[in-house]
């Protein structure tokens, strides 16, 4: 019986040293070679399409495509900010949304906390777009912010965390139990201490929101 199958063949080509943008610190790297191969009995003999060439760092063991050496930690910074003004604002979003109601104050609130805390302008058009996906998508508020927050520093977890109160604060007459308990929750979620969720929430309220 003849044992024909397939399988991939992954060799270093070079070495060299980047900027890895997972682990926000400069390492070794290896540049690497996958193809895949038509086996006979268990052994490679001939190749099957053109090798996939990846980064892989040797620090975390995460793969790159190779402009990943083009960009300097300048530019992997600037690109790991807009990153998270995009997330804190979804997160914002997705806070006020946990009792599936919108608003008008909570909607302007969002709209300048934004602006003025992440820096993120956005318009009632672009807002309106971000309720429908989160509503479409279903994302809970903490499954998103127990996920994106892993690669946040702690200056970023804390700045969230004051946006997505404020946010459900907006109107202070009429928060919803499930808001609250929500914001309760964010101190494990964001892995905080009692004392740093404590001084963000303080920071917050110092806020001059409209």
């Amino acid at each position: 019986m003849i044992m024909i199958g397939t399988m991939n063949l992954t060799r270093t080509r070079e070495k060299g040293d980047f900027y890895c943008p997972n682990c926000s610190a400069s390492h070794s790297y290896r540049l690497r070679a996958r193809r895949p191969f038509l086996t006979l009995y268990f052994i490679p003999t001939v190749p099957l399409g053109a090798a996939e060439l990846f980064i892989q760092c040797d620090g975390c063991s995460s793969n790159w495509d190779l402009t990943v050496l083009e960009m300097d930690q300048t530019a992997h910074e600037l690109v790991r900010e807009e990153q998270f003004r995009d997330e804190a604002v979804r997160s914002a979003v997705l806070l006020t949304l946990v009792d599936d109601a919108i608003t008008e104050p909570e909607i302007q609130t969002l709209l300048q906390v934004a602006s003025d805390l992440f820096s993120r302008p956005l318009d009632r058009e672009e807002l309106g777009r971000l309720f429908s996906i989160a509503r479409q998508s279903g994302i809970q508020a903490g499954n998103y912010v127990l996920t994106v927050s892993k690669r946040w520093t702690m200056q970023q977890r804390l700045l969230a965390l004051q946006g997505m109160f404020l946010a459900a604060t907006a109107v202070e007459e009429d928060i919803s139990p499930k808001k609250l308990a929500t914001l309760r929750q964010m101190r494990d979620w964001l892995d905080l201490t009692d004392l740093e969720f404590k001084t963000a929430i303080d920071d917050a309220l110092n806020y001059d929101c409209v």
